[in-house]
């Protein structure tokens, strides 16, 4: 796991839990934290600097992150399960953390994360907003 870590995991289940979930795989947690990372990537691309949000550890990271790209995660883990043991609070999270990614991508929440900016000038350049005009045009006939 490059972004998660097995502590990371106890804000939202406890470690026999995820033990049973992972199947015992540390492959398995590795291959669903990729999932859950790119999932959650799609929705915030548009206005984050998602590669650099990702990069961080420990606590320079986004705790409400960090707890959304667990739940993804476990989710995708409890759907590889026979009969999707625990199917249901799982479900529940990963709909809540959609929810709240859909707020931010609409601009309704807005995270404390790093947004782009253009390397040459360092000025933001994922404005939701752009404002200005052209410069004024004279007209003579």
């Amino acid at each position: 796991m490059n972004f998660l870590t097995t502590d990371d995991f106890k804000a939202v289940c406890d470690t026999q839990t995820l033990t049973v979930i992972n199947q015992n795989d540390s492959t398995n947690l590795d291959r669903a934290e990729r999932y859950a990372i790119e999932e959650v990537s799609s929705y915030l691309r548009t206005r984050y600097d998602v590669a650099t949000a990702f990069s961080k550890t420990g606590t320079q990271r986004n705790g409400y992150l960090v707890m959304i790209v667990a739940d993804v995660c476990l989710y995708h883990l409890v759907s590889w399960l026979p009969k999707r043991i625990g199917f249901d609070i799982r479900e529940t999270r990963y709909n809540q953390a959609i929810a709240w990614l859909k707020d931010v991508q609409s601009g309704k929440a807005t995270p404390d994360l790093p947004t782009p900016t253009d390397p040459s000038t360092g000025q933001e350049t994922s404005q939701p907003v752009r404002y200005g005009g052209w410069g004024k045009s004279e007209y003579q006939y």
